[in-house]
């Protein structure tokens, strides 16, 4: 096995150059998803913040290559494990030493796997603060590896502990993150700050053009002009309970609305299935994957952004569906506390019936429709900006690195 022998680098005055930003993740770009889109969001603020910002990142192949700005180390597929999941090989010595010889000054990590160790790797190395961001709840998938929640949690709260506690600092998207997290057991500093959003590109429909485009998406749905449109982006997995939105759906039983569900995933036959079970087959639309640029035309097509997902850390597409002029009806979560403001922005429900009353309550009164989703678009723009976002991340970095004091590094060989 070829090795590189890491070196401690010489400090340098940050005042002297732009704050250079190393971010790990293990999704990127053409993935879809809330940490792909989450870290976009970060890298685009940095950088607008003055920052000098790199992503390492896996290769959707085993070949590592590199693009301005993004290095992307080879890797295999983990499917078996979770959808389109996978895992690094060693990285390439030209990529470590092109990364040593820039010299980060904060290293953040957005993934607790394969680039996490990396991450861990070089910000040891450097002596420069590591930052986590922790995106997601772990113990809501114990159905892919643990016939047992209860043995399936302390698995997570044991990892997570092991995982943060090399950190300088924790980020995390919501107040019930960082409860679980310190139940968890984890000591690290934790910082609640809310994944920012692009308001530009998040709004209502404004153009003409753009209410002509609504039409002719519905359309290619084959949803008429009169019809409610209820729509959820997610992947079609067990642990986004879309099972419980169509039994809320069939239980509503209006005939004056369709369901979209916008993307896809290893549990949409079950879905579909549970459709035509249920007798609302021909109320459903599976739209599919669609485009990450184009999905903001999606959220416009619809009247109310419906969910019952369990598993969200903030739930990134609340927000975007929110910023769209969305009132939301969602399943009782804390990670939404903040977002749904019961009578105003939406409602939280646990019911079939209270599902059926408040989607009633939106429905037949087109004026208070209306005004909660103005109050939606409102309140996104309130709590939800981009640019507050990557602030408060900025702020954590120059933090952790008041906190670091000098300490000795052992030269580490890092696998190449």
């Amino acid at each position: 096995m070829n090795v590189i022998p890491m070196r401690p680098a010489e400090r340098t005055s940050a005042e002297q150059r732009p704050l250079r930003v190393l971010l790990t993740t293990d999704w990127w770009e053409p993935v879809v998803n809330g940490v792909v889109a989450s870290v976009a969001t970060l890298r685009r603020e940095l950088i607008a913040l003055g920052c000098d910002v790199r992503v390492l990142t896996l290769s959707q192949g085993i070949r590592t290559r590199s693009e301005p700005g993004v290095y992307r180390i080879g890797s295999v597929s983990a499917a078996m494990l979770y959808d389109r999941a996978r895992i690094g090989m060693p990285a390439s010595r030209r990529v470590l030493r092109e990364i040593l010889d820039w010299r980060p000054d904060v290293i953040h990590s957005q993934c607790e796997f394969s680039t996490h160790v990396w991450a861990r790797r070089i910000a040891r190395t450097l002596a420069v603060p590591l930052v986590h961001t922790y995106h997601t709840i772990y113990e809501d998938y114990t159905h892919y590896y643990s016939p047992s929640r209860t043995v399936g949690r302390k698995v997570v709260a044991t990892f997570s502990r092991r995982v943060l506690e090399g950190t300088d600092a924790v980020v995390v998207p919501t107040t019930k993150v960082a409860n679980l997290l310190t139940g968890y057991g984890v000591r690290r500093p934790l910082h609640v700050i809310p994944t920012g959003l692009d308001l530009q590109r998040f709004r209502p429909s404004r153009s003409p053009a753009e209410r002509a485009d609504v039409a002719a998406l519905r359309a290619s749905l084959d949803i008429t002009p009169d019809q409610k449109v209820l729509i959820s982006v997610s992947r079609l997995a067990k642990e986004k309970n879309l099972d419980e939105v169509l039994d809320q759906v069939a239980a509503a039983d209006r005939e004056d609305t369709v369901l979209v569900l916008v993307g896809d995933g290893p549990y949409r036959e079950e879905l579909e299935a549970r459709t035509r079970a249920l007798g609302i087959a021909d109320r459903v639309r599976f739209a599919g994957v669609v485009d990450p640029a184009e999905v903001q035309r999606w959220y416009r097509i619809g009247d109310v952004f419906v969910s019952a997902s369990r598993s969200e850390t903030q739930g990134l597409t609340f927000i975007e569906a929110l910023a769209s002029g969305l009132p939301l009806l969602c399943r009782r979560d804390p990670s939404l506390d903040g977002v749904v403001v019961d009578g105003r922005t939406g409602w939280q429900i646990e019911t079939p019936d209270e599902f059926t009353d408040q989607l009633g309550a939106l429905l037949d009164d087109s004026a208070r429709r209306a005004e909660m989703s103005q109050a939606a678009v409102d309140h996104a723009a309130a709590t939800c900006g981009s640019p507050q976002f990557g602030k408060a991340v900025l702020d954590v970095y120059q933090q952790a690195r008041l906190r670091r004091t000098p300490r000795i590094i052992s030269r580490l060989a890092v696998p190449a």
